[in-house]
């Protein structure tokens, strides 16, 4: 699986939104990084104008089953239909070696149905920074499935290239919330290398508004 992230929109677009929202006049320059981070902190709704495209290669189909349940996260999914792609009516040959006639000959069969759920996919999300808040909490958790969690870890460390700010604010729920709020928790919110991180998280924000 490879994974790669493009920003498609710049800081300068959330920053003017919020100047509007104040009557101030339009300013044609990026924020500075106090002020990203206060934005962020508070989650403040001009974040929701600052988008990326996350590109994954060979994702498995599941795992982009997980992302893309959630909110306002747009997809565009490499399709899996037979008579579109070569190599997938070719893994189905294979399948229907073992498949009976039975099952065949039903109305209702389609040979897709035959494709596992593991089955690596080309997937791509368009995300803004709200969503990457949102499913950092629940996908960098450790109730989160190993792999969803290793694909997000990998969307993070992609995003910390080109947009590091936006990256120290994709966290665990437990960070976010200063507690685990699971009910058969890992454990990890009661050690030390939660507190550290706890404190880095709460430490990111100064009060400046400087733009």
């Amino acid at each position: 699986m490879k994974v790669k992230v493009i920003q498609d929109t710049t800081w300068n677009r959330a920053l003017n939104a919020a100047r509007r929202t104040a009557g101030k006049p339009m300013l044609d320059k990026e924020p500075t990084e106090g002020w990203r981070k206060m934005a962020l902190m508070a989650e403040h709704s001009p974040i929701k104008l600052v988008e990326y495209t996350i590109m994954f290669e060979d994702l498995r189909q599941w795992v982009g089953v997980h992302l893309l349940r959630h909110e306002h996260t747009l997809p565009f999914i490499h399709t899996q239909r037979v008579d579109r792609r070569a190599d997938i009516e070719a893994l189905t040959d294979k399948v229907m070696a073992i498949v009976s006639e039975d099952i065949k000959n039903d109305p209702d069969f389609n040979r897709r149905d035959y494709l596992l759920q593991g089955q690596p996919n080309d997937q791509d999300f368009v995300v803004n920074a709200q969503t990457l808040i949102n499913i950092s909490r629940k996908r960098l958790c450790s109730c989160a499935s190993k792999e969803t969690r290793e694909a997000w870890h990998a969307v993070k460390a992609a995003i910390a290239e080109i947009d590091p700010v936006m990256a120290v604010f994709m966290v665990p729920n437990c960070v976010y919330r200063g507690f685990c709020p699971e009910r058969d928790s890992c454990g990890y919110w009661t050690g030390k290398r939660f507190e550290r991180e706890l404190n880095e998280y709460r430490n990111l924000i100064g009060r400046g508004k400087n733009v």
